[in-house]
C-alpha cells in the first residue's frame, strides 16, 4: 500500500498545523514568515489532496471542520516529536538554560547553589525568570521549570526537590515585642502575616483550636517570600519554609518561636517536557538539581515528618 505521506509536502502539514494551532491564517503567516496568500494556497492545496475542507472560513477568523479538528490534534503531535528529536541532534551542552522559577524557591534556594552548577558546565549560560504564573513548556521559550503544586502537569516529566512545609517566622525584636511566647495559642491573639487558610492548617499542627480567632492575619501575598519580607520588616509574624529561609534563621534575622511545621501537601518540583527528557542540558541541569536536593539536610529533615 502507497504511503499516502509521501504524497503531501511537509510544508503544507507545517502550515496547516500553524494555522489550526492559531486559529488564524494571519497569525500563522506571522509565526513561520511567510504571506497570508503563502498560507491560504498551501491549506487548500492540502483540502484539495484530501477531498475534504479543514476549516470553515469566516469573515473574520477561520473555524476547524472535525476532519481538521481530527488531523490538527496529529499534526500538533508529530510536530512536537520531530522539533523534539531535530533538537536531540543538533543539542550540545552549549547554549543558554532558560528555566522559569517561583520566586521562594528560586531566589531563596536554587540561586545561592547555580554558582557551583556554573563552575561544573561553564558552557551552560542559565537564565532565571521568576513567576507566580504556571509557563506553558511547550509554547513559551523554557527549558524546564521549578514550581509548586501537586507534581501532576499533562505531558510533564516531574521531580519533586522540596516539600511543602512551613513554620512560624519572625524577627528577634517582634519575638522580644511580643512580651514571649508560652504556647502555640499566643499566637492567635498576635499580629499575623500570611493567608488565613494556611495559618488554620498550622494551628491544627501544633494542637490548637483555631476556631475563635481573635486576630485574623493583617496582610496576605501571593508569594511566601512577600509575607516573610514582611515580617524581616518587623511586621510581625509570618508562615515561611524554615528550608528555604534557612540562611536567615542562621544569621539570627530571623527565630523560629515553635518547633512545629505544617506539611500542606505536595512541594516545589522541577518539571520539563516529557519529550525532552534527553536533551544534553535538560539532562544535566535535572541531575545536579536532583543531587543538591538530596544532599540537602533540611529537606531530609522535614521530608520524613
Amino acid at each position: 500500500m502507497p504511503d499516502i505521506l509521501a504524497s503531501l509536502p511537509l510544508s503544507a502539514i507545517r502550515i496547516f498545523e500553524a494555522a489550526a494551532r492559531l486559529k488564524s491564517f494571519t497569525r500563522a503567516a506571522d509565526e513561520l514568515g511567510v504571506s497570508q496568500a503563502a498560507v491560504s494556497w498551501q491549506v487548500k492545496a492540502l483540502e484539495q489532496r484530501l477531498d475534504q475542507p479543514l476549516f470553515t472560513r469566516l469573515p473574520r477568523e477561520v473555524t476547524l471542520t472535525p476532519a481538521g479538528e481530527r488531523l490538527s490534534r496529529a499534526a500538533t503531535e508529530a510536530m512536537s516529536v520531530l522539533r523534539t528529536a531535530v533538537s536531540d541532534l543538533v543539542d550540545t551542552e552549549e547554549g543558554v538554560l532558560s528555566i522559569t522559577t517561583v520566586q521562594s524557591i528560586g531566589g531563596h534556594w536554587l540561586a545561592p547553589r547555580l554558582g557551583g552548577f556554573q563552575i561544573a558546565h561553564p558552557r551552560i549560560a542559565v537564565r532565571l525568570d521568576a513567576s507566580s504564573r504556571v509557563v506553558d513548556l511547550q509554547r513559551e521559550p523554557f527549558d524546564l521549570a521549578l514550581r509548586a503544586g501537586g507534581g501532576v502537569w499533562p505531558g510533564m516529566e516531574a521531580h519533586l526537590l522540596v516539600p511543602s512545609v512551613q513554620t512560624v517566622l519572625c524577627t528577634p525584636t517582634v519575638l522580644a515585642r511580643s512580651g514571649g511566647l508560652t504556647n502555640p495559642a499566643d499566637l492567635l491573639r498576635a499580629p499575623r502575616i500570611g493567608s488565613p487558610d494556611f495559618w488554620v492548617r498550622w494551628f491544627e499542627a501544633a494542637g490548637v483550636d483555631a476556631s475563635d480567632d481573635r486576630a485574623p492575619p493583617r496582610l496576605s501575598a501571593d508569594a511566601q517570600a512577600l509575607e516573610v519580607a514582611t515580617a524581616l520588616a518587623d511586621q510581625g509574624f509570618a508562615l515561611g519554609s524554615p528550608i528555604f529561609f534557612a540562611q536567615e534563621i542562621a544569621q539570627g534575622r530571623l527565630v523560629a518561636p515553635f518547633d512545629i511545621t505544617a506539611n500542606y501537601g505536595g512541594g516545589y518540583w522541577l518539571a520539563y517536557p516529557a519529550e525532552r527528557r534527553r536533551v544534553r542540558k535538560i539532562a544535566v541541569f535535572r541531575d545536579w538539581i536532583l543531587d543538591q536536593a538530596a544532599a540537602d539536610p533540611l529537606i531530609a529533615r522535614h521530608s520524613r515528618r
